[in-house]
C-alpha cells in the first residue's frame, strides 16, 4: 500500500511543480522516489518517512541557492536611461517646495525636480539630467 502513497506523493509534487511558475515542490520528487524505493525493497514505514524527509531536505539545501539565482530577473534597461546626462530646457518653472516643474529632454516632456532640496529653476533655463526617480527627472542648471 505504501508504494502507491509514495508514487502519488511523487506524481502530485511533479504535477504541482509543472503547474506553478515558481519552484515550490520539486524537492519532494526525489524524496518521494526515495520513499518509493524503500517501500519496494520492503523497508519499514519509519525508514520510508525518514528517507523521504532526509532526501527532500538534502535536495532543498543543495538546490535552493541555485534556484534563487536562476529565478532572479536581470535588470530591464529602458529607453528612459538614455536621458541620463542629457541636456534639456525647463518648460514650466521647477519648484521643489510646490512640487511643480517640467522639462523637455530629447524631445519628450518630463516632470522635473531640482537636485537642490529648496531648488527653483526658472522656465527657459537649460538643464542637465542627473538621475531619474520614479517618473521625475532630477536636474541641475547647466553650468
Amino acid at each position: 500500500m505504501m508504494t502507491g502513497v509514495w508514487l502519488a506523493v511523487t506524481i502530485v509534487a511533479a504535477v504541482v511543480e509543472a503547474a506553478v511558475p515558481a519552484l515550490v515542490s520539486i524537492w519532494f520528487v526525489p524524496g518521494g522516489l526515495a520513499g518509493l524505493i524503500c517501500a519496494l525493497a520492503g523497508g519499514p514505514l519509519w525508514l520510508q518517512v525518514v528517507l523521504f524527509l532526509a532526501v527532500s531536505g538534502l535536495a532543498l539545501v543543495l538546490t535552493r541557492p541555485l534556484s534563487k539565482r536562476l529565478q532572479k530577473a536581470p535588470p530591464q534597461s529602458t529607453n528612459a536611461d538614455r536621458v541620463l546626462g542629457a541636456q534639456g530646457v525647463v518648460t514650466e518653472d521647477i519648484d521643489n517646495i510646490l512640487a511643480t516643474g517640467r522639462a523637455t529632454v530629447l524631445g519628450n516632456s518630463w516632470a522635473a525636480r531640482s537636485e537642490e532640496p529648496q531648488g527653483k529653476i526658472p522656465k527657459g533655463e537649460e538643464i542637465v539630467v542627473l538621475r531619474i526617480e520614479g517618473v521625475k527627472l532630477i536636474v541641475a542648471p547647466k553650468q
